[in-house]
């Protein structure tokens, strides 16, 4: 058996396929800060016979909380004399630019604790300097007094030889074995100086609070079965809980991505190679692209960047994610100007909606849709107070606006639909793509409930409402393969490029990358690709370019010098066809492919009327009450269409089309959604 889990901010996700290759789904509520209970929670709740578990996908938020709360280790910082720093001078760019308060983040790593050692590479990585062992065992002492918990080395120029950080590693753990380390050139191997400390200090940060959890999960399943354990990372693969232990930094994205990685898979299956992935849980709202299949991962990641700060740069792959604070626990506020704000502020599992009655008190995105009629009380696990709702609604945003307590309400799901449409532009056409070329795979608790709207309102015209919408970045988790990506500064002009010494860095790589999966007892098949990271001479930042396996010569490197004009002029809207162009960076993804259930095709038979489950008034923009009827999911016949308004819900989740909207279930039991925007040629 097969096991995925992922944990939210508001439910905790299982999905798994049973004997009969049928995917089953459960839900329960996540149990923060003990995250690992409500693991243990869905597993029991879903009545799988544990010792049957083979493999067990894990997706968590430990990492990312950790960061935001700011509950990591106490953690030192040890580098080149001079460049203690680096962190607090960080970049020059100011995103609030005429903000004369702005002030740059605050250091993970306090300047106290940040220390400085004798040592020196050139930008070849020859030696200059000797590491001083002396110097460096007195540090370790002072840093054993501030009782510091997690180590984070970086010296100049690792990146090229990290000859004086293998030897640091050695020495702390002679004299200091309880302390977590890390070495900068285990996270990248990327130039820049500013982004490879930040990287390494916030793996450092996390280490110990990811290792706890880890160890605590995995002692837990031990007890139930002989799994292997595997953690979803940022890079949309999965990797085994030892090495995540070692590297945890790359479990920064770790639930989001599984959504858009299970995207590709299903739009593979289903004849969609363009998809843009959108996913609304409780607490935030997360869309990514697809092209030609293939997701967008980059190593220019921050996190808590904004257009006010600057944020902190994290240099490892990540698929490229739009995340806004917008979800069904979304607290609705009026702020101090009088205008009506939605998130990101969340009510989360615990007190949660007003809906829940567990104590909650603020309105929220899920009883707003609740008063509207979009969700019914019938649906939830608790006694859902409607007239608590109404109340809350009508004194907190509807009096302020002179409203009823519906138009309120009405007025809430607007606004989380603006934010929401804003994540799809950034994602789509502000990066140089055009929504109308894109089919629209919705998933999470409420991906369905604003799916279409959204759809409509940015151009596309169809949306895929997959089986097990609700659980679906778990369902992702369940079809990944291993993966591993390696990326190394190479900075050479295509006009002076030794195609033998580039055929030994990709075997270099790839021989590294192989080793990785060996010492992590991983046997499955191991399948490369390549990337480079390639730049205008003179620019400052790079466009990844796919490139084939195999010996370079003249006639491909002039195809991948024209494929990078290309994807150039794509992104930033012109191309310097005279201009020499270099090469920044080598990129190296091995994948271990290993046995991924197949989806099974499912043929529903029976009327349209035979799914009715009853009509019921539901509030429309422009249309105000209109009687809709309500379908149970599993009930649908398959490709029988109905056309809107209408509602069709199963136990986790409920999707609207509005009128003008068609919907029907294919053979897969996905819900295929026409939104009414014409074909665009």
């Amino acid at each position: 058996m097969r096991v995925a889990t992922d944990i939210g901010g508001t439910f905790t996700d299982l999905v798994y396929i049973d004997d009969h290759n049928e995917v089953r789904v459960e839900k329960s509520s996540t149990t923060p800060p003990n995250f690992e209970e409500g693991i243990l929670d869905v597993i029991q709740k879903s009545g799988i016979n544990t010792a049957e578990i083979e493999d067990f996908i894990h997706g968590s938020t430990v990492v990312i909380n950790a960061l935001t709360e700011r509950k990591g280790a106490k953690t030192a910082l040890i580098t080149t004399k001079g460049f203690r720093d680096v962190l607090e001078i960080a970049r020059g760019n100011r995103p609030d630019l005429f903000n004369i308060r702005y002030k740059k983040p605050e250091p993970f790593v306090e300047r106290y604790l940040r220390k400085e050692v004798e040592e020196r590479l050139d930008a070849d990585g020859q030696i200059v300097t000797k590491l001083n062992i002396a110097e460096l065992e007195q540090i370790i002492e002072e840093l054993k007094a501030e009782n510091v918990e997690a180590i984070a080395v970086v010296y100049l120029h690792s990146y090229l030889n990290p000859i004086h950080e293998i030897e640091t590693r050695k020495i702390i753990q002679a004299l200091w074995p309880e302390v977590f380390v890390t070495v900068s050139h285990e996270i990248t191997r990327e130039w820049r100086e500013y982004e490879r400390t930040s990287s390494t200090v916030l793996n450092s940060y996390v280490k110990p609070v990811a290792s706890t959890y880890l160890n605590k999960l995995s002692r837990e399943l031990a007890k139930m079965s002989n799994s292997r354990n595997y953690v979803m990372q940022s890079n949309g693969g999965t990797t085994t809980f030892e090495h995540a232990k070692e590297l945890p930094i790359h479990m920064l994205e770790s639930g989001p991505v599984a959504g858009v990685y299970g995207s590709a898979i299903l739009g593979n299956i289903i004849g969609e190679s363009n998809i843009i992935a959108f996913d609304i849980g409780g607490t935030t709202a997360k869309c990514s692209l697809i092209e030609n299949g293939e997701m967008k991962v980059s190593t220019d990641y921050y996190i808590e960047k904004s257009s006010f700060q600057a944020g902190y740069p994290v240099r490892i792959p990540v698929v490229d994610i739009v995340e806004i604070g917008n979800g069904g626990g979304s607290i609705a506020w009026i702020d101090e100007v009088g205008s009506l704000k939605v998130g990101p502020q969340s009510a989360g599992s615990r007190p949660g909606p007003i809906a829940y009655g567990q104590g909650g008190t603020e309105p929220t995105t899920t009883d707003a849709n609740l008063l509207t009629g979009r969700l019914s009380p019938e649906n939830f696990d608790y006694s859902v107070n409607l007239s608590k709702i109404e109340e809350a609604i009508k004194e907190k945003i509807g009096n302020p606006f002179s409203m009823t307590a519906v138009e309120a309400a009405l007025g809430i799901i607007r606004i989380a639909n603006a934010n929401m449409l804003n994540a799809l532009k950034l994602i789509s056409i502000r990066k140089g793509h055009d929504p109308r070329q894109f089919t629209m795979v919705a998933f999470g608790g409420g991906g369905s409930m604003h799916a279409a709207a959204l759809a409509k309102e940015i151009g596309i015209k169809k949306v895929v409402i997959p089986f097990a919408s609700a659980v679906f970045s778990a369902w992702g988790m369940l079809m990944t393969d291993l993966r591993q990506d390696q990326v190394i500064t190479y900075n050479r002009a295509f006009s002076n490029l030794d195609f033998v010494e580039l055929a030994e860095q990709w075997t270099m790589i790839e021989n590294d990358l192989q080793q990785r999966y060996v010492e992590d007892g991983v046997n499955e098949n191991i399948v490369f690709s390549r990337f480079v990271d390639v730049r205008y001479v003179g620019q400052e930042h790079t466009v990844k370019v796919p490139v084939p396996s195999g010996e370079w010569d003249a006639e491909i490197v002039d195809e991948i010098i024209e494929q990078f004009h290309m994807l150039h002029e794509k992104n930033y809207t012109f191309r310097l066809q005279d201009t020499a162009c270099e090469i920044v960076s080598l990129h190296v993804t091995a994948f271990g492919q290993v046995r991924k259930p197949e989806l099974s095709k499912h043929w529903q038979n029976g009327a349209i009327n035979e799914a009715l489950k009853e009509v019921r008034p539901v509030y429309y923009d422009q249309e105000g009450w209109v009687d809709t009827p309500v379908y149970a999911r599993h009930l649908l016949p398959t490709n029988q269409i109905i056309t809107g308004p209408a509602i069709v819900e199963e136990k986790a989740s409920v999707t609207i089309i509005e009128k003008g909207q068609s919907i029907f279930a294919d053979e897969y039991r996905n819900l295929i959604i026409n939104t009414g925007v014409e074909a665009h040629e």
